[in-house]
């Protein structure tokens, strides 16, 4: 009873972590975009002394609308893949077979 209760906890705590990476993996190259480019922007806002809030907002937001852009087909990939992979053990997590 055990041991088959502990092969289940494994299949569910490996695709938990498919997950939370996929996760990552989506949310990371957006986060990057945006600090660098509202890094740049403040250095600019600094130097130039113009302190607008929607000058710091708009590149950010088209920044990340680029990188979504960009990133997008490979996020739509890792998405469909977990979730066959998700729909392909999910018998084995429920049943436990």
């Amino acid at each position: 009873m055990h041991a088959e209760y502990r092969k289940l906890m494994d299949a569910f705590d490996r695709l938990l972590r498919e997950s939370l990476f996929v996760a990552a993996f989506l949310c990371l190259p957006l986060l990057v975009v945006a600090t660098a480019v509202g890094t740049v922007v403040a250095l600019l806002q600094a130097a130039t002394q113009i302190q607008e809030q929607t000058l710091s907002l708009l590149p950010k937001l088209l920044a990340v609308g680029v990188a979504v852009g960009l990133f997008g087909g490979y996020g739509m990939h890792l998405c469909a893949a977990l979730f066959a992979d998700a729909i392909s053990q999910l018998a084995g997590i429920v049943h436990g077979v």
